[in-house]
């Protein structure tokens, strides 16, 4: 199986940045696309980014994470990176991160444990 280990989380102030790494190991082979999430409290949790494996395409969010995040991947260390800049209050959430082995009907097969943010006013 793949686990995967969330670090880089914390508190950060308005305006601020803060890059969330997650680190996969076990079947890697089985992390045919990386994913961030976030849950806000009393909130659902949403997708906020993912990139493929094979070619570093890219997906984000639709709402305003798009243009202030990015997310970026190093294949040789199994991990998957997410650049948070021009950081707001909206943001506070648990981060976290998912890998998709690719499978037929089915999606998201791995999680991690989450890590907080938490941005200040």
């Amino acid at each position: 199986q793949v686990q995967l280990v969330e670090s880089g989380g914390g508190l950060a102030q308005a305006g601020g940045s803060l890059t969330l790494s997650c680190a996969a190991s076990g079947r890697t082979d089985k992390t045919y696309t990386m994913g961030w999430f976030r849950q806000a409290p009393g909130k659902g949790r949403e997708f906020v980014a993912s990139i493929r494996r094979s070619d570093g395409v890219t997906y984000y969010a639709d709402y305003s994470v798009k243009g202030r995040f990015t997310i970026s991947r190093d294949n040789t260390k199994n991990t998957v990176y997410l650049q948070m800049d021009s950081l707001n209050s909206e943001d506070t959430a648990v981060y976290y991160c998912a890998a998709d082995a690719g499978l037929p009907g089915s999606s998201w097969q791995y999680w991690g444990q989450g890590t907080q943010v938490t941005v200040s006013s």
